[in-house]
């Protein structure tokens, strides 16, 4: 090529590259290039890869990093679900399809460059293990975002595949981390944000985990995960667990509960393998896998003494959770049933000795509280009362909610905020209600996503005029959020939370 041909065609390609480099929504990480969408004030980028598809030999695997990519990858959809039962009544499921391979986040930023890195909010969806999505219309990031933050949402494996031990994967990789993949994707995408989110105007050094239901009980075991260390600085559990026994990987439990191993000797079975190798393991589809999935049984986070080295509760109250500011709650009425026949963790949730039931009862006042409240109480509401209490002892700040809000136009047969409608209130995506909401709501939500964000940006909610929420204490009070402005209140039913927390002493 003559010189002067060749100057101009770099001149060409030089405007080219910086033409691409300048396109709104453009962005470069470590994995390729990505064009996202610029729509008003807030740019998003969807189905980003943070992990290889764990299919074939990466079933049941650690994820492992990306391939990378050439040319511009698209991000302006969602991507696949994890493999799921899809209840497409449920708002905190995103749109199919499902798929092994789903491995991705979401990143909502503002689309102007900000001065100085923004604060993170990194968000674990709920679903009890089994099923959501961070893709779901209900979890989109924009509202929050414009309140200056970086918003990402994540998928992670689900049920068998997202948690399960067998002899034959520990034997084939010894030195692995086994059992809980969901959390190992959890990490991996904490990874993914330390790495990358600066590119989004997004500060690595300062990231908040938050989560509610099975997102709230990750959100509490990374708390203690030592793995999860330094990646994250500050976290909020929504209806969170915090108190419920796990399985042990390689030994049965006080309690009676089969190992982790064990336990997955006896699913193999359920599926017709006895003595399975980890290729006769991998062959089996994922349709198979999840109808053979019994969610009365154990799908959740596996003690495995590395990743998860104790029960959530205990760690607090040794103070080896991490030293961060934590803020948790429940809501008023999380599950207004009772059962002495409930499978699984609500079975146990209610297993009390006949004085524990008797003092229980009294405590409540009579036999219909006690039906009516002792699971949202056993469940959600003592553990965070504990956990909070706990965190403020082991001299770091900690925040203690109530969630009482309930729109007018809610059906009559509930008395009080259930679970999980806290989560549009948080993302201000109050048109995903699975009711018609009102100014209650409305101004409810405005508040309480201001205090998420202060708390993401700070470590503190508080500011902004907004009422004043007190660190966690002992004096059986607790910040509620209600139809009218949020308020400190009394504990309700804090004589029974007394006799709940002996249970677990």
């Amino acid at each position: 090529m003559r010189p002067w041909l060749a100057a101009i065609a770099g001149a060409m390609l030089s405007v080219t590259l910086s033409s691409q480099a300048s396109a709104p929504g453009r962005v470069h990480i470590d994995s390729g290039d990505l064009q996202g969408v610029v729509a008003g004030e807030i740019a998003s980028f969807k189905n980003i890869p943070y992990a290889a598809p764990p299919v074939g030999n990466l079933r049941w695997r650690p994820p492992q990093p990306v391939a990378p990519w050439s040319g511009v990858r698209p991000a302006d959809k969602v991507g696949a679900l994890c493999i799921q039962k899809i209840n497409s009544s449920d708002n905190g499921v995103g749109p199919p399809p499902a798929s092994e391979d789903c491995l991705t986040l979401n990143v909502f930023a503002p689309a102007a460059k900000s001065t100085q890195p923004l604060a993170v909010m990194f968000w674990i969806h709920g679903g009890g293990f089994v099923n959501g999505s961070g893709t779901a219309a209900l979890y989109d990031g924009t509202e929050l975002a414009k309140q200056g933050v970086v918003v990402v949402t994540i998928n992670y494996r689900l049920g068998r595949l997202g948690f399960f031990a067998h002899p034959a994967l520990l034997k084939e990789s010894p030195n692995e981390l086994q059992g809980n993949y969901a959390l190992m994707d959890q990490i991996a995408a904490l990874q993914w944000v330390k790495r990358n989110i600066g590119v989004f105007g997004g500060d690595p050094n300062n990231v908040t985990i938050f989560g509610e239901s099975a997102g709230g009980a990750a959100v509490n075991t990374l708390m203690i995960a030592p793995p999860a260390r330094g990646l994250f600085h500050k976290a909020i559990s929504q209806s969170g667990l915090g108190r419920e026994r796990r399985m042990l990987l390689d030994r049965a439990a006080p309690d009676g509960k089969p190992s982790a191993l064990d336990d997955g000797v006896q699913f193999a079975t359920k599926l017709g393998l006895t003595n399975p190798d980890v290729a006769a393991l991998r062959a089996v589809s994922a349709d198979s896998i999840l109808n053979a999935t019994d969610t009365s049984q154990y799908v959740s986070p596996i003690i495995d003494g590395k990743l998860v080295p104790e029960h959530v509760d205990v760690a607090f109250a040794a103070g080896r959770q991490a030293q961060v500011p934590y803020l948790a709650g429940s809501n008023a009425l999380e599950f207004a049933f009772y059962s002495e026949t409930l499978p699984g963790l609500l079975g146990e949730a209610l297993r009390f000795t006949p004085e524990q039931r008797a003092r229980l009862t009294a405590a409540y006042g009579d036999e219909e509280n006690f039906k009516a409240n002792v699971l949202s109480d056993v469940l959600f509401t003592e553990p965070a009362r504990e956990l909070t209490r706990l965190h403020v002892k082991s001299k770091q700040p900690a925040y203690l909610y109530l969630f009482s809000v309930l729109s007018a136009k809610a059906p009559p047969n509930i008395k009080a905020a259930p679970h999980a409608q806290e989560r549009q209130h948080v993302f201000k995506t109050l048109k995903t209600s699975p009711w018609p909401t009102d100014a209650n709501d409305q101004r409810a939500s405005e508040l309480m996503s201001a205090y998420w964000v202060a708390f993401a940006k700070t470590g503190n909610p508080n500011g902004g005029g907004r009422p004043e929420w007190p660190l966690a204490s002992e004096d059986n009070r607790v910040f509620e959020f209600t139809n009218k402005a949020p308020t400190l209140a009394p504990q309700p039913h804090a004589a029974a939370l007394d006799v709940i927390a002996q249970k677990y002493r």
